[in-house]
């Protein structure tokens, strides 16, 4: 799915990472942990062309194989929800025109813009698998922040993407929005979509994730296994605290030591 080879990005002045190595597959889904500031939410940023990374003969990042990529196309492999999404997404805009606002590669939808019919039923088709319909006349600034979460769950779901990104995923929900949430992500999962998970929360590692990336100082630590890599001695080092690790049902949750 992607290729990254001696990968150096930056984030403003910040160098975040350097000779960086990592290759995701297809048909497979992955959590990436790691504290903050560690270049999580870089490398995604890098596999969504949201940044680029430094030009250098020996550097190369390859999604699907290819290193220059139509942006239409890319969002047909991949979905993308996250915090910083949501923050962009003026206050009036539409809970529908959040969704069809994916479709043009857009923040909200625009009167130059106009969507096809077919379009408009796959605006609709989304929506209604979601059950979000209810939220379609409502202003961004009026829904709770799980509602616009799910709308950009919706947004990143209407090309179909074969993998969805999701970047801290239940950062800011209550429990009942953070569970929804969850919940939906195996769905997808269960459904044949892959998912890649950037986050420091260990019980949002939904069960059917099975490899698990270690990443500390824009390095990756460790990278292989679920049952291998996460248990608590592991956790501890990788974040400097000492803990202990439960697992229930599938889910993992971390609590001090």
């Amino acid at each position: 799915m992607a290729e990254l080879n001696n990968i150096t990005a930056f984030r403003g002045e910040r160098k975040v990472l350097e000779n960086f190595n990592l290759t995701l597959h297809d048909g497979e889904s992955v959590a990436i942990l790691g504290p903050n500031g560690c270049g999580k939410s870089t490398l995604l940023k890098l596999l969504t062309r949201e940044i680029y990374h430094v030009q250098r003969p020996d550097s190369s990042l390859l999604i699907k194989g290819q290193e220059h990529i139509n942006l239409m196309q890319l969002r047909e492999w991949l979905g993308v929800v996250s915090q910083d999404l949501q923050e962009l997404y003026t206050p009036y805009t539409l809970g529908r025109d959040v969704v069809a606002s994916g479709l043009l590669g857009a923040i909200g939808v625009h009167t130059h813009l106009q969507l096809t019919d077919a379009q408009q039923e796959r605006v609709d088709e989304v929506i209604d698998k979601l059950g979000l319909a209810y939220l379609n006349d409502t202003m961004f600034q009026r829904l709770s922040t799980g509602q616009q979460r799910r709308l950009l769950l919706a947004r990143a779901l209407i090309h179909n993407p074969s993998t969805v990104i999701f970047d801290e995923p239940t950062n800011s929900l209550d429990l009942q929005a953070s569970f929804e949430l969850i919940a939906t992500m195996r769905e997808l999962v269960q459904a044949g979509t892959n998912l890649l998970i950037a986050t420091h929360h260990v019980q949002e590692v939904v069960p059917e994730i099975e490899r698990i990336i270690f990443m500390k100082s824009g390095q990756i630590v460790a990278d292989g296994d679920k049952a291998s890599l996460l248990t608590a001695n592991n956790l501890s080092d990788l974040y400097g605290v000492n803990l202990k690790l439960m697992v229930q049902d599938g889910f993992y949750h971390a609590y001090p030591a």
